[in-house]
């Protein structure tokens, strides 16, 4: 026997309008709130309140024949509000002797994040001060009501050009979580989607794209094991093993079989 559909009341239909209406709206008024305050991203240092800069060392190209073989760079960041905004900004810089001080600074960085609705959003710019003329950009918004959030990356210079965009979507079943994300890279064209299954001390990730496919079980063997095998469609294999130390430090253990074992030390310091 056929059933037909029976019609949408006025009310339901009223409702769903303005469901997307609201969607609609919040939406608009994040996009023009970040439009309205992106000029203050690459102006944020000039607004610096004094803070404790950290100094790192490193070696150039893996080796140093001599003093010009290190390059010590100063990091320092600070933050402020303005109204309802949050805004970070912040250096890194050579420390080297020089007479151009202009020349020290390697890049400038700046942050704004807000709210409107249920969206909590954020801009950032990262400016190479060899290059001024251009400026990376991430763009974050998230939807605490539907678990979505978005990221899009793009650069600035002679207009904004998109590269690229990914959206996740988390679905809580109680015992269990799924998380779905798309990821579409504009200039290439490529896009890809990994979904994400978890219960308990069990997680399962799959990877897929044109080129190529991978799926990773991951398993919490006790409070400070984990294992996690990846089999990927081209017939490679991969294990890795994070040991958890204390105090926030780990050490992760990456097996490539005829090809690597990577080591790695994290400090929770």
């Amino acid at each position: 026997t056929n059933k037909s559909k029976r019609p949408q009341s006025s009310a339901a239909a009223t409702t769903t309008v303005h469901q997307k209406t609201d969607i609609y709206t919040n939406l608009t008024s994040i996009i023009n709130k970040m439009v309205r305050v992106s000029p203050l991203v690459f102006f944020l240092p000039a607004l610096a309140v004094a803070s404790r800069p950290e100094l790192s060392i490193s070696i150039k190209d893996g080796s140093a024949g001599g003093l010009d073989g290190i390059d010590p760079t100063l990091t320092w960041s600070s933050s402020s509000k303005s109204g309802d905004l949050d805004l970070e900004f912040g250096v890194e810089a050579s420390v080297r002797p020089t007479s151009d001080i202009a020349s020290l600074p390697k890049s400038v960085w700046g942050k704004v994040s807000g709210s409107s609705g249920a969206w909590g959003w954020s801009a950032r710019a990262d400016v190479d001060t060899a290059d001024l003329s251009s400026a990376d950009l991430e763009i974050d918004a998230s939807n605490s009501d539907g678990d979505l959030s978005l990221n899009i990356l793009a650069a600035a210079g002679n207009g904004i050009s998109v590269g690229a965009v990914e959206a996740t979507k988390i679905i809580d079943n109680g015992d269990s979580t799924i998380t779905v994300s798309p990821k579409y890279d504009v200039g290439s064209g490529d896009s890809s989607v990994s979904l994400g299954w978890s219960s308990g001390d069990t997680e399962v990730e799959i990877v897929a794209s044109a080129d190529g496919q991978s799926v990773t079980i991951s398993q919490q063997v006790d409070a400070d094991n984990r294992i996690s095998p990846t089999l990927r469609s081209d017939g490679s294999i991969s294990v890795e093993w994070e040991k958890s130390l204390g105090d926030g430090n780990s050490l992760t253990a990456t097996l490539s079989p005829n090809e690597a074992l990577d080591l790695e030390w994290e400090d929770g310091a």
